[in-house]
């Protein structure tokens, strides 16, 4: 059965701390919606809460139409993948699978053929009579997968699962946890601090900062229309330039920015612009120039570095340090005066904060 998820006006305290201020989310019923922030933001005391490990200073947790919020953690029927495996060293690996099965007073026989079955999808059927301590990091995390797809919980949930493992492994197995959570259909609840690995997994993605939701979206429309300038910062808008609108003429946009550089900007590639915003790039998207008819900030050149792809130059001008990636093959020296222009395709506008 698949289940919708949701919390409501949620506020948590460690003792005197707030941890979680009035956090409301609606995980649709077989979504996948993932946690994303750095530590301490909340995000794991947020699924802790939805285990039943924790309980809320207020506010209320449902799954369908069950009432979670102040039930034990037995009785909540929720399936866990934790970041170190949480496997029991003396059983074996068919027998970790099937824990829940019994735990549910299965017959032995549909214990065995359940735990068969799914260690045959997570491609570990050939292991089943290994301990945990035969097992690689990539085959012990499959076995704690399938012990909580097993038992066919209405809702998954995975606490930084990929954490211990190698770059490789991590990409192969976010594709294996996306695969086996679509094909079932279950709904989940996925805490990451890595940002890749939430937007490669999830329908959306919550950006969490102390305790609070930023932004819910998906992970296309966080990356290109970041809602504030925190959310701008975490998926990498190194540059905001506030600015204000000094003339208007149709859908074209002049606005001067702090030390009186002017912009040209087109409503119809950005949006709608207010008299004041700001104008969040990326370092790819400010493009330098020596060219002194170029219209944009004027800088000064700073550090220099070489990213593989590109240069990277920290650049000094009136409205503050920006960083900006320039050509490979037009390479500049530190100190040279250079103009800063805005690709409209890698802006965005965000509102004075």
């Amino acid at each position: 059965m698949t289940l919708p998820l949701s919390l409501d006006s949620v506020t948590a305290h460690y003792g005197k701390v707030k941890v979680l201020e009035d956090l409301s989310i609606h995980v649709g019923a077989g979504e996948l919606v993932s946690l994303l922030g750095a530590s301490g933001c909340g995000k794991t005391t947020t699924l802790r809460l939805v285990a039943g490990f924790l309980q809320p200073t207020s506010g209320t947790i449902r799954l369908g139409d069950k009432d979670l919020t102040r039930l034990p953690a037995h009785g909540r029927d929720i399936g866990l993948v934790f970041q170190n495996y949480a496997l029991f060293p003396h059983l074996s690996v068919q027998q970790n699978v099937g824990f829940g099965l019994k735990q549910r007073n299965l017959p032995s026989a549909e214990q065995d053929r359940r735990a068969l079955q799914m260690l045959e999808r997570v491609g570990l059927a050939h292991l089943a009579q290994r301990l945990p301590a035969e097992l690689s990091g990539g085959q012990k995390q499959r076995v704690a997968l399938a012990r909580a797809l097993v038992i066919e919980p209405p809702l998954l949930m995975f606490d930084e699962p990929l954490s211990n493992l190698d770059a490789k492994l991590r990409v192969d197995m976010r594709v294996e946890i996306r695969e086996l959570q679509r094909a079932n259909g279950t709904t989940a609840l996925y805490v990451t601090h890595d940002q890749e690995e939430a937007f490669s997994i999830s329908d959306r993605v919550a950006i969490m900062n102390e305790g609070r939701i930023m932004q819910l979206d998906t992970p296309e429309t966080l990356y290109q229309r970041p809602a504030n300038s925190f959310v701008a910062r975490f998926v990498g808008f190194e540059n905001l330039i506030p600015l204000t609108v000094r003339d208007r003429s149709g859908d074209v946009v002049r606005a001067e920015a702090k030390g009186g550089a002017m912009l040209t900007l087109s409503q119809q590639r950005l949006g709608a612009i207010p008299d004041g915003f700001v104008l969040a790039t990326r370092p790819d998207g400010l493009i330098v120039s020596d060219d002194p008819t170029a219209e944009g900030l004027p800088a000064t050149l700073g550090l220099r570095t070489y990213l593989g792809r590109a240069y990277q130059y920290r650049c000094e001008t009136g409205t503050g340090h920006l960083v900006a990636n320039g050509s490979l093959a037009t390479p500049f020296k530190p100190a040279t005066q250079v103009t800063l222009t805005p690709n409209p395709d890698q802006c965005a506008i965000l509102a004075v904060e």
